[in-house]
């Protein structure tokens, strides 16, 4: 089982420090999200249909809504790995550019001296028994540096290409209509008729406005219900699970193990919210 060893939320997003040695299913977060190797065995994710290697010298960084995986390469003791789920509103607003929103040129990064000295920053930090004010600059530094080595040797027209903005009426409606139902057993034929569209068109339209399936953006919206409870209500994981429509908590924890790494139980233990 995959372990929690240090959750932060704040602003800025998520970052975690995680010992992981299971597989996650094919997910997707709206924050951009980075993964490095701290300490163990190399691992891999399936990022939009290619593979990319989580090694000492190699990060991945994967743009909001991109669908991956993640695939340990020990399944025995695991690997130590820092995980950023890091905010596009926060990116630009630390970092006072419209020119830098948080989309990535690439996928693979290098842990160039200067990346893998913020990783450690970063990563101390987290495994202190509070994360300090040099938490934010740090995060943020990291996260401009990966940013900025993603963009060598890329057109910079290509910056805004791929908007995260969900354009047609009709996704946005169908989103909304989700969100709002997120307690009940949610049929995607409703959502659609919902959203005026029929199923494969409905498919086809929020696929293309998305870049990913309907019941991917359903699975990330009740991950992000989920956390919430878990990091700023009292509720218990039982009262968690039947919120979320789920029919039995043991449901709902492979549910958020498979697309988590860990338990929901494991998770709560070790979060805590950063006020900044």
């Amino acid at each position: 089982m995959s372990t929690a060893i240090s959750v932060y939320h704040g602003k800025f997003g998520r970052a975690c420090i995680y010992q992981m040695n299971r597989s996650m299913i094919t997910h997707a977060h709206r924050e951009g999200h980075l993964t490095f190797l701290l300490r163990g065995v190399d691992a891999n994710q399936l990022i939009s249909d290619k593979m990319y290697d989580i090694t000492p010298g190699s990060a991945c960084a994967i743009n909001p809504w991109e669908p991956h995986d993640f695939r340990p390469g020990n399944e025995d003791e695991g690997s130590l790995f820092l995980i950023l789920y890091v905010q596009p509103i926060w990116f630009l607003e630390v970092g006072r550019s419209a020119t830098s929103a948080l989309r990535f040129g690439r996928t693979q990064i290098e842990v160039s001296d200067t990346i893998h000295r913020s990783v450690h920053k970063v990563a101390n930090l987290l495994l202190d028994s509070y994360a300090d004010d040099r938490f934010d600059g740090y995060l943020y530094e990291l996260t401009q540096e990966c940013f900025d080595q993603s963009w060598q040797w890329q057109a910079s027209t290509d910056l805004f290409a791929g908007s995260d903005t969900f354009t047609d009426f009709r996704v946005r409606k169908s989103i909304q209509f989700m969100t709002s139902q997120l307690g009940s057993e949610i049929v995607l034929d409703e959502v659609a008729r919902e959203s005026g569209l029929s199923r494969p068109h409905f498919y086809k339209l929020f696929r293309k406005q998305t870049g990913i399936t309907p019941n991917l953006f359903l699975n990330t919206l009740r991950m992000e219900r989920a956390i919430e409870q878990l990091t700023q209500t009292d509720l218990s994981v039982t009262d968690i699970s039947c919120d979320l429509g789920f029919s039995s908590q043991s449901g709902f924890t492979r549910f958020f193990c498979s697309n988590v790494g860990m338990a929901p139980t494991d998770y709560r233990r070790v979060a805590h919210i950063l006020h900044n």
